[in-house]
């Protein structure tokens, strides 16, 4: 029996023990998903099977739906449950079943038997697809158990496909899988599944011989199911991992391979990652690089600053993660272990030190502190000659060295605080004894050590040695010691002094570095928050210029490409255009997705350094810097300030894009639909007044002597008529075509409402004939600024709409009054109202009240264009029934100008 081996100092991890009371206290139901590579290994059946075992343990479980295919054994299965009714739905001329979710709900079982989770619900259905109908019986505290096989799974989609050459339509995101409580992988070896195949258990016999064909070949199902047991392995690490560190469990257990491989500035570190890479291939397991932020880190030269960045990037390119973590311990091999055990790593990759015996004897050896201290975790030391000298593609650029000249004030600052520590040694040795005065002078050196780093600690060192024997130790005033005790005391004092020296230095590098490291997290948050809050790529480009000149103190330029060229879209300073250097280093960073130009291997003649903006889809675009300093731009760390800037920078601009996409996508959805609704209405307003047309020429010209006057008047009016009709279904297309592109520009000036609903009435004299027309304008009405072409079409389409819809004989009434700051104009009918639920609706393009199966003849651009030309004059327009008798009423709604001499409308 394996007994979970806690160590005492090592805590749980926080983000692990968060996710765990998050699971604890959550309402949601548990997931339990069964797991098969491909269809007839028996994923339902045992699905069923367990949920008769939960049964007969007094758990409440129902079927949700359970697909049986006609298996006899699954059908019996299923009969001894309580079964959801399924929801009946029409789809394509057909009755289709579905699982009745809302039912489930209701029925609030403990568990709930959801078959086959990547399927697609018809139409009609609340979700589109039922593993949203399963996260719904979730969030209501039901728990789920489910059924999948491996090729419904997202990220295997394009393998599978490869493999059987069958591209499965249905999957299921990778999250739903890995959300799961428990997975329960249903294996069987392709010889029993092929065997399954041919009694009839999976398929009919006609479909059974095309599936071993193809689908079901053996090469085929053996490559599956090394798939899903891989996947389900995959998930299980997981869960065991989380496991781990919210119970602070020390690893390793060698349930499944994690390499973790220790690099450093040396050279050959880059053959130290390829080497892991090539282990972790063999192992199929992940691996991980790390590097250690000691002391030491600080004083690496830029060389070597930039070779270890190489180096962890190479590692992530060959798909590894890299991490950089500081020293805890004071051994770096105690800092690995404990980072080791708690990411369950199993093997652990180091190489050889090719240091003298002397160093290692006197500094210690890495290497050996981690065999000693690795436990059972496996360790590979890789000698020097096994490992190839090259260095990781170079993809830093030169920086520019961190130029620290000697500074005397803080020694001098040292030695006053040493002789301050004296003078108090000095007080208060008559009345405490020479024993307490090496405290004293301790403190002293500490102060120094916290204050000022190691060197001038170690000079107030030995300052504070010399006056501790100089002043102290008999015979004072010399540098003799007679006493071989006292000898001993100045020996002790001394080697004290320089070890809390060491540490209390060692204390403030390592806080210098977290301040560092805070400094930076700081200027990175506050600039992904100045990001998230830009919409526009302009706005996104401008702010990625401005905030990575402003902490750089550079000048910056952003090219992104379009048509298939790299354009300069923005700048800080403002830039325009690039020489024919810069612009060859810009264009060569885009194709090849590495720096050019100053201060790279790439055309280094260039003004600017240029690097390419990258995200998970490539290259985006590349970003230009430059300054007036002559050699390297920037420092090794404003060089990875740079980096982490320019990541954030492209994201962003990703994300905008992104939005672009999906709104060009929507438009040409909306465009596409809007040419659709266009066509068909075309075909029938259209066709119906030219059929008119022709009607009544046709006999005119063909019975013209056999004609009254009457019946000659009557077909003139009819061609008229009709051919007013279609200049009316014209001129409404040509307005929603300038209002979709933004043609429309109102040309207002102040105007007498009350002329313009005259002029309207006129125009609109034929189609009202046949209604009673009542106008109300009340007598304090202003001059409002209008177009009164605009505003007399919105009126003239109001009323069109209202004698369409208002039965013969019936008011159309239009009353106008003063509202506060606005006008406000009703157009009111007698006739059937609007429906309830379509009261917005009747704006939209193409909107037509339908009464039973009839639809009113015309093209439903009427009120789209309304509210178009209204809402360009800056008014609002809107539709409600009528209260008090049956009807629909359109309300106009105008701002008053600030200065609008009110009008005599009385009359």
């Amino acid at each position: 029996m394996v007994r979970e081996r806690r160590d005492p100092e090592q805590r749980p991890s926080p983000e692990a023990l968060l996710e765990a009371a998050r699971r604890e206290e959550s309402a949601s139901g548990k997931l339990k998903i069964f797991v098969g590579a491909a269809p007839g290994v028996g994923k339902t059946y045992e699905m069923l099977q367990s949920a008769h075992a939960k049964r007969k343990a007094g758990i409440d479980v129902v079927v949700g739906f359970v697909e049986t295919h006609g298996r006899a054994e699954t059908e019996a299965l299923v009969r001894d449950l309580e079964v959801v009714p399924r929801k009946r739905l029409e789809y394509r001329g057909q009755i289709v079943e579905e699982m009745d979710l809302d039912a489930v709900i209701a029925r609030r079982p403990q568990i709930a038997l959801v078959d086959e989770l990547a399927h697609t619900n018809a139409a009609g259905s609340r979700h589109p697809k039922r593993y949203l109908d399963v996260e719904e019986l979730l969030s209501h505290g039901i728990d789920v158990y489910t059924a999948v096989n491996i090729q419904h799974i997202e990220s295997l989609n394009d393998v599978v496909a490869q493999i059987t050459h069958v591209r499965v339509r249905e999957t299921v995101p990778d999250s739903v899988f890995d959300r799961a409580d428990a997975i329960e992988l249903i294996d069987l070896t392709p010889d029993d599944l092929i065997q399954r195949l041919k009694e009839g258990k999976v398929y009919v016999p006609k479909q059974a011989e095309r599936a071993l064909e193809h689908y079901f070949s053996p090469g085929n199902l053996t490559a599956l199911r090394e798939l899903a047991l891989r996947r389900t392995a995959e998930r299980v690490d997981e869960q065991l991992l989380t496991h781990m560190q919210a119970n602070a469990i020390a690893g390793p257990w060698a349930a499944g391979e994690r390499i973790l491989v220790c690099v450093s500035e040396d050279p050959r570190a880059a053959g130290l990652v390829r080497y892991t890479k090539r282990l972790a291939d063999r192992l199929h397991a992940p691996f991980t690089a790390i590097s250690i932020e000691t002391r030491r880190s600080l004083q690496l030269s830029d060389e070597e600053r930039d070779r270890l960045a190489d180096t962890l990037r190479l590692a992530e390119a060959l798909g590894g993660e890299a991490l950089t973590i500081p020293a805890v311990g004071r051994r770096i091999a105690d800092d690995v272990v404990n980072f080791a055990q708690g990411n369950n790593v199993t093997q652990i990759v180091i190489g050889k030190s090719t240091r003298s015996r002397w160093f290692e004897m006197t500094r210690g050896s890495v290497v050996h502190d981690l065999v000693r201290r690795a436990g059972n975790i496996t360790v590979h030391v890789i000698a020097g000659d096994e490992l190839p000298g090259e260095a990781a593609p170079k993809t830093a650029v030169q920086t520019a060295a961190r130029s620290e000249p000697f500074d005397p004030l803080p020694y001098l600052k040292a030695l006053g605080i040493v002789l301050i520590g004296l003078g108090a040694a000095e007080l208060i040795q008559p009345r405490f004894g020479i024993e307490n005065v090496d405290l004293v002078l301790l403190t002293a050196v500490v102060a120094v050590a916290v204050r000022y780093g190691l060197w001038p600690s170690l000079l107030a060192t030995v300052a504070a040695s010399l006056c501790y024997n100089f002043f102290f130790i008999p015979p004072i005033y010399t540098f003799t010691i007679t006493d071989p005790t006292n000898v001993a005391a100045f020996v002790l004092f001394m080697v004290v002094a320089m070890i809390v020296s060491n540490v209390a230095a060692r204390v403030r590098t390592q806080a210098d570095a977290a301040i560092g490291r805070i400094r930076m997290t700081e200027q990175l948050h506050a600039f992904s928050r100045k990001l998230a809050g830009t919409a526009t790529l302009d706005d996104v480009l401008w702010a990625t210029a401005y905030q990575i000149a402003l902490m750089l103190k550079v000048r910056v330029v952003l090219l992104l490409p379009e048509e298939g060229l790299l354009t300069v879209k923005s700048g800080y300073p403002p830039e325009d255009e690039l020489d024919q250097a810069d612009l060859a280093a810009a264009n060569w960073a885009w194709s090849n997705d590495r720096p050019a130009g100053r201060g790279s291997d790439t055309l280094p003649g260039a003004k600017r350094l240029f690097l390419p903006m990258r995200t998970g889809r490539g290259p985006i675009g590349v970003i230009g810097i430059d300054n007036d300093r002559t050699g390297p731009l920037l420092t090794p760390d404003q060089r990875r300030l740079l980096d982490a800037l320019v990541d954030q920078g492209a994201l962003a601009i990703e994300r905008v894009l992104l939005v672009e996409d999906m709104d060009r996508v929507k438009r040409t959805v909306e465009s596409e639909r809007l040419r659709s609704a266009l066509l068909t209405s075309i075909s029938h307003d259209l066709k119906t007044p030219l059929a008119s047309v022709l009607g009544a020429a046709s006999t005119m010209r063909d019975l013209s002597g056999a004609l009254s006057d009457t019946e000659k008047r009557d077909l003139l009016a009819t061609v008229i008529d009709e051919s007013e009709r279609l200049n009316r279904f014209i001129a409404n297309l040509l307005d929603m075509t300038k209002l979709e592109s933004g043609a429309i520009v109102p040309n207002t000036a102040l105007h007498d409402l009350g002329e313009i609903v005259g002029s309207a009435l006129r125009r609109a004299s034929k189609i009202l004939n046949r209604h009673k027309v009542e106008l109300v304008l009340a007598a304090d009405l202003p001059m409002l600024l209008l177009d009164a072409v605009l505003f007399e079409q919105v009126l003239f389409n109001l009323l069109d709409n209202a004698a369409k819809y208002a039965p013969p004989e019936t008011m159309i009434s239009i009353r106008g009054r003063r509202d506060g700051g606005h006008v406000v104009l009703e157009i009111a009918d007698e006739g059937a109202g609007i429906p309830p639920g379509e009261l917005e609706s009747v704006f939209d393009k193409f909107y037509r009240v339908q009464k039973g199966d009839h639809i009113r003849p015309g093209t439903g651009l009427g009120l789209a264009i309304s509210r178009g030309f209204v809402e360009a004059m800056r008014g609002t327009i809107s539709a409600a029934n009528r209260g008090e008798r049956s009807g629909a009423i359109l309300t106009i709604r105008l701002p008053i100008p600030a200065e609008s001499p009110a009008l005599d409308t009385a009359a």
